[in-house]
C-alpha cells in the first residue's frame, strides 16, 4: 500500500500537472472527434433519429465508461503512485494467478491498439486537406509523418515533450468553441443527454445495436489515463478531465447539431469535424489536428514502451534491449519495439489507406483490454474489502457494457477488424510462450545448499596448482532463498573448467511487485570466502547490476565487511583493488529432452525467438569486457530408459 504522503502527492493539482496532462493522457481521446460521428453515419443517409441516439450513446459512454469507471474508480488503484493494466496485475496477482492469462491478452490488445491508433489518427487529419485540395494524394504525407514521428523517438522526447501541453490546451479550446457554434445555432441537441434517445436507437432501429461499434471509438484512449497515472498524479489527471470532457462534447453536440441540418442527405466523404470549421480557418484547423494527431501517435508509442519493459520483468515478453535517452523519469526507448510499430503502423496505411477503412480495425482490440480492466478492478476491490454488493454491480454493470461493445465490435472482423485481432493474438502468443516456459524452466531447474561445498570452494580458492581464474569471480543466480544456488553453478566452478578465485560472489534479482523499489541485502556465507547480494528492484526499474553491485562493494568495503584489494603480493602492498569477473550462464535446449509435445513447442519456440534477444550479460547491465559466458544444457526431461546393449567381438 501507498503511504499518505504518496497519495498526498496522487491527489495534488498544479498549474503544471494540469498541463503535462493535458499533454500526455488525452491524445488519443481526444482526437476521436476527427472520425467518430463520420464512422457512426457512414454511407447511410443522415437521419435525425439515428443522430440524436448515437449522441445520447457517445455522451453516456463518456460518462459511465470513461468519467465513473477510469477517471472515479480505476484511478483509486494505484501502485505506489503508478498504473496501467499490469501495474494493477502486479497488486492482485499473488492472490489470484489466474488472471495472468487474461492480463497478457489485455497488454497484447493494448499494444495492437498503438499500431492501429497513429494511423487513423493522422490519416483523419490530413485527409481535411481534400477539402481545399481535392486530388491531394494523402498517403504519402501520412507516411512521411509517421517515419519522423518513429525516428524522434531515438532522441527522446523531453524537447518536444515541453510542448505537447499547451497545443493540447489550443486544440480542446478549437473543439469547444468549433462545436458551440453550432449548438448555438440549433440548441435542441442538448435534449440528447436523455438517455430515452440511445435507448430508442438501440433497441427500436433495426440497424442500432451494431452502431455501438462506432460509437466505442469515442473512449479508445480512456485506459490511457489510468496508464498514465505516475506521470501525472490522480488530482491533475481529474481536474483536466473536467475541462476535457465538456470541450470533446461540445464539439460532438456540434457536429450532431451539423447533421441534423443536412438530415436526408448522404456525408459523400464530407467529414461532420470539418465541415464545422470557417473556411477561413480550414488550413490553421488541419495543421491543429495534425499536430494533435501526432501528439496522439506519441502518447501511445511512449505507452507500449512502457508496457514493454513492464511486461519483461514480469516475465511476460522477451528480454530485449532498453534504452533511457535521458535522465527524466519514465523517458525510455525499446529500439526493436519501435521498429515493430514503424513496420506496423505503415503497413497499417498501405493496407487500409483512408482513415474510414481503418475504422473497421479500430476498436475491437481495445474493447478487450477494457473488459480485462473491469475483472482486475473487481478483483482489487475484493481483496481491499470493499462492500461484496458494489463489487457485483461493478463487475455487472461494467462486462455488460463493455460486453457489448464487443458484440457490436465483431460485426467489423470481416471488414479488418481481424487485423487488429490477428497482431494481439501475435503478441498475446509471444507473451504466453514466455512465461510458459520460464515456468517450465524453473520446475525444473536443480538448486543445492551452498553449505555442503563451503569446504570444498575454500580448499579450491587456496589451491596455487590451478591457476587463477579471477580476484572475484561473481555469479548470476535465480535462486532466491539465501542458502542456495543453481547446481550449474556449482558445476561451472569445480567440473566445466575449474575456477579458483579469492572471492565467490552470488548475486540474485528479484523483481517486485512495487514499480520503483531498490533495495539489496548482503548474505556473508563464509567472510572473504563466499557472499549472497539479492537485488529486489521494481519492474520498473532499470536493471544495472554493474553500476548497483559496485555500490554494495563501496558499501561494505565501508563497513569493514569484505576486503577487495588484490590478493597478488606485489600489487597488495600498493592496495590495487583486484579484479572482478562475471560468469553469466545461458541455457540451450539439450538433446537429452523427453518431453510431451505441447512443452516441447513451447520450448522450441521460446528458444527460436531468445536468438533474436538481448544476452543475459546485456540485460542485466554488466561489462562486457569482464563477462565469461557459459552455455549449459537445460535438460528438462531426460529420457529415462535407454536401450541399449553391449556386442562382444
Amino acid at each position: 500500500m501507498a503511504s499518505n504522503s504518496d497519495h498526498h502527492n496522487l491527489d495534488k493539482v498544479t498549474a503544471a500537472g494540469l498541463m503535462v496532462a493535458m499533454g500526455i493522457v488525452y491524445g488519443d481521446i481526444g482526437t476521436s472527434p476527427l472520425y467518430v460521428m463520420q464512422a457512426i453515419i457512414g454511407k447511410s443517409v443522415i437521419n435525425e433519429e439515428v443522430v440524436l441516439g448515437a449522441l445520447s450513446c457517445v455522451f453516456w459512454t463518456l460518462s459511465l465508461q470513461t468519467t465513473i469507471k477510469y477517471v472515479i474508480l480505476v484511478l483509486r488503484a494505484d501502485n505506489r503512485g503508478e498504473g496501467g493494466t499490469l501495474s494493477l496485475f502486479a497488486q492482485v496477482r499473488r492472490h489470484a494467478k489466474w488472471l495472468t492469462i487474461p492480463t497478457m491478452i489485455g497488454g497484447a490488445a493494448l499494444l495492437a491498439d498503438g499500431i492501429i491508433c497513429p494511423p487513423i489518427s493522422v490519416s483523419s487529419a490530413i485527409e481535411g486537406l481534400e477539402i481545399l485540395y481535392p486530388n491531394i494524394q494523402t498517403v504519402p504525407i501520412v507516411l512521411v509523418i509517421l517515419s519522423l514521428l518513429f525516428i524522434i523517438q531515438v532522441f527522446g522526447t523531453k524537447v518536444v515533450g515541453g510542448a505537447f501541453g499547451p497545443i493540447m490546451l489550443i486544440w480542446f479550446c478549437t473543439l469547444g468553441v468549433l462545436g458551440g457554434a453550432y449548438v448555438v445555432q440549433n440548441p435542441s441537441v442538448i435534449k440528447a443527454v436523455n438517455p430515452y434517445y440511445a435507448y430508442k436507437l438501440l433497441f427500436e432501429h433495426p440497424e442500432g445495436f451494431w452502431l455501438l461499434g462506432a460509437v466505442f471509438l469515442c473512449t479508445t484512449g480512456a485506459e490511457a489515463l489510468y496508464s498514465d497515472l505516475g506521470h501525472c498524479g490522480r488530482g491533475n489527471i481529474r481536474m483536466s478531465w473536467i475541462f476535457v470532457k465538456s470541450c470533446l462534447l461540445l464539439n460532438y453536440f456540434g457536429q450532431a447539431a451539423w447533421l441534423m441540418a443536412h438530415n436526408g442527405q448522404l456525408l459523400k466523404g464530407r467529414k461532420p469535424f470539418f465541415e464545422l470549421m470557417p473556411e477561413w480557418f480550414l488550413l490553421p484547423g488541419i495543421a491543429i489536428a495534425t499536430m494533435a494527431a501526432i501528439i496522439a501517435s506519441q502518447a501511445l508509442i511512449t505507452g507500449s514502451f512502457t508496457l514493454v519493459s513492464e511486461a519483461i520483468r514480469l516475465n511476460f515478453w522477451p528480454k530485449i534491449r532498453l534504452k533511457y535517452p535521458s535522465d527524466q523519469k519514465g523517458q525510455l526507448y525499446v529500439p526493436s519495439v519501435n521498429l515493430l510499430l514503424f513496420i506496423g503502423c505503415v503497413s497499417v496505411v498501405f493496407y487500409f489507406k483512408r482513415s474510414t477503412n481503418m475504422e473497421a480495425a479500430y476498436g475491437l482490440a481495445i474493447t478487450v483490454t477494457m473488459l480485462v480492466d473491469t475483472l482486475l478492478m473487481s478483483y482489487y476491490l475484493y481483496t481491499h474489502r470493499y462492500n461484496m454488493w458494489f463489487v457485483i454491480l461493478f463487475l455487472v454493470v461494467y462486462f455488460a457494457i463493455e460486453g457489448s461493445f464487443m458484440g457490436a465490435n465483431l460485426i467489423k472482423f470481416t471488414h479488418g477488424g481481424w487485423v487488429s485481432v490477428l497482431i494481439c493474438a501475435i503478441i498475446a502468443g509471444v507473451m504466453f510462450i514466455w512465461y510458459k516456459s520460464s515456468q517450465i524452466k524453473s520446475r525444473l531447474t536443480e538448486y543445492v545448499k551452498l553449505s555442503k561445498y563451503i569446504d570444498p570452494i575454500k580448499e579450491l580458492s587456496r589451491d596455487i596448482s590451478i591457476p587463477k581464474y579471477a580476484t572475484h569471480l561473481v555469479f548470476m543466480s535465480n535462486a532466491s532463498r539465501m542458502s542456495e544456488v543453481e547446481s550449474k553453478v556449482i558445476y561451472s566452478i569445480f567440473e566445466k573448467r575449474p575456477k579458483r578465485a579469492d572471492i565467490y560472489w552470488f548475486v540474485h534479482v528479484d523483481t517486485t511487485d512495487e514499480p520503483y523499489t531498490m533495495q539489496y541485502k548482503v548474505d556473508v556465507i563464509e567472510p572473504d570466502d563466499l557472499i549472497k547480494v539479492t537485488f529486489r528492484l521494481g519492474f520498473r526499474v532499470e536493471q544495472r547490476i554493474n553500476l548497483y553491485l559496485r555500490r554494495v562493494i563501496e558499501d561494505m568495503v565501508k563497513n569493514k565487511e569484505v576486503d577487495i584489494t588484490s590478493r597478488y603480493e606485489s600489487l597488495n602492498k600498493h592496495n590495487v583493488i583486484g579484479d572482478f569477473r562475471f560468469v553469466v550462464l545461458e541455457k540451450f535446449l539439450s538433446y537429452e529432452n523427453q518431453l510431451p509435445i505441447f512443452e516441447q513447442i513451447i520450448m522450441k519456440t521460446y528458444f527460436f525467438i531468445k536468438q533474436f534477444t538481448n544476452s543475459e550479460d546485456k540485460w542485466f547491465g554488466l561489462d562486457s569486457s569482464a563477462v565469461k559466458l557459459e552455455k549449459v544444457p537445460l535438460i528438462i526431461r531426460p529420457y529415462e530408459i535407454v536401450k541399449l546393449n553391449r556386442v562382444y567381438s
